[in-house]
């Protein structure tokens, strides 16, 4: 029987969650304020609240966003879309190719929300440059980054989410997910290209003068450059190693960060501006908003439901898991469903469960389910916002199309990897 405050902290939980995906309001707002309602009707107390909010996580984003700024006020990511045009010699599919290449990287190491936010006006000046729908390429901008984003903690934010609770480090990341995350994305370039083949013609005279006034573009700031990708390889080793020397990612993040405002000889009031600080407030709210609901007994008594509905059987709750969250995620932002889920798994785990294929199972499902549909991931939202501000909108059943294709197939491949590697 659940109390009183299980079904406030209940109702609260839902109807945040249902204003948070059909984005009638903005999704900051509704978190902090779930979040403040939930404290202030006493159903969890201001303490146990704010003791939830993972520092970690906050930290971490917040080092990243910087060094990322940073790298941005160089000229490397227009730099990188010129020299991409020329490789490709203008032919638009293979420049398909190159831009997910790159944006699949950026998305492992910078996290795919900022790669996305840098890359997509690039990704429009090419289109222009070449004269042809940029549509193809903002499509498969937010598939690649997604799936990038997938193979590393720092890559995506529900991994730093998983990472902080479950206590895994970058090296886990690497070592378990960045395998299948090849793969996947292996898959996932055949398909594109198979999928936009009709879409990306252009005449060889149209090309070769788009090549032609392609303007050289140089670093702003090459000594500044120098320094952050020193800094930036030095954080990534810190990263890797910092389970041996004892210290959060967190830590790492903020440490690359400060370090780099310091010998970039970067205006820290100017930067610290440049932080998206409503994703950050975001967090905060989801924090408190999950915490309530495990408080009252709502998340023990669904892991309770699991269990028994499982059979107590691994394979059963982790395929289940990775599909389930897949799904979950493509309807309200893979970020408060991972929020949410964190717990859930945690029960699973401490009820008898092998921890290596839930945890691995939900990171794969949350990260690569986000791919399904446009409300999916907040790198679709942001790619979707900033080209509907351009003049060119990305319908929802327009993305769906393209979306499940590359979902289905990088379900299945998670599937037999999970399987083959945890399971059998």
């Amino acid at each position: 029987m659940l109390s009183p405050d299980a079904w406030i902290a209940g109702a609260i939980f839902l109807v945040a969650y249902v204003v948070i995906a059909t984005e009638r309001f903005d999704r900051t707002l509704i978190a902090l304020l779930g979040g403040l309602v939930v404290v202030g009707l006493g159903v969890i107390d201001q303490h146990d609240a704010f003791a939830a909010i993972d520092l970690n996580v906050i930290f971490l984003l917040v080092g990243m966003m910087i060094i990322a700024s940073a790298l941005s006020r160089t000229g490397f990511f227009e730099w990188v879309a010129v020299r991409s045009v020329v490789l490709s010699r203008g032919q638009p599919l293979v420049l398909l190719v190159i831009l997910s290449v790159v944006t699949a990287v950026l998305s492992a190491f910078l996290d795919n929300v900022t790669t996305v936010v840098l890359t997509t006006p690039i990704t429009l000046s090419i289109s222009r440059r070449l004269g042809i729908s940029p549509m193809p390429y903002l499509v498969a901008s937010i598939l690649a980054s997604n799936i990038g984003g997938t193979a590393t903690l720092i890559g995506d934010p529900p991994n730093i989410l998983i990472g902080s609770a479950a206590g895994l480090s970058f090296g886990d990341f690497l070592v378990h997910l960045a395998p299948v995350t090849l793969v996947v994305f292996a898959a996932y370039l055949g398909i594109v290209t198979f999928m936009f083949r009709g879409h990306l013609q252009v005449p060889t005279e149209q090309r070769e003068a788009a090549l032609e006034a392609t303007e050289p573009v140089a670093i702003h700031d090459r000594r500044l450059l120098a320094r952050v990708l020193i800094v930036a390889a030095l954080t990534l080793v810190g990263f890797l190693l910092h389970s041996l020397l004892g210290l959060e990612a967190a830590t790492v993040a903020l440490l690359g960060a400060t370090v780099v405002m310091l010998v970039g000889r970067l205006d820290p009031h100017e930067m610290l501006r440049s932080v998206e600080w409503s994703t950050l407030m975001f967090f905060v709210g989801l924090f408190v908003l999950v915490e309530a609901v495990v408080h009252v007994g709502i998340i023990g008594a669904i892991a309770d439901v699991l269990v028994q509905a499982t059979g107590g059987d691994a394979g059963l709750a982790s395929i289940g898991l990775l599909w389930f969250s897949a799904l979950a995620s493509a309807i309200v932002d893979n970020i408060p469903y991972t929020a949410s889920a964190i717990p859930i798994v945690d029960q699973l785990v401490q009820s008898g469960l092998p921890a290596q294929p839930l945890w691995w199972s939900l990171a794969l499902g949350a990260c690569l389910g986000g791919n399904l549909t446009i409300i999916g991931a907040s790198a679709n939202i942001v790619v979707a916002n900033q080209a509907a501000r351009e003049g060119y909108p990305i319908r929802f059943l327009e993305f769906l199309r393209y979306g499940a294709v590359v979902t289905l197939a990088s379900l299945a491949i998670s599937s037999i990897y999970v399987w083959l590697r945890y399971l059998s």
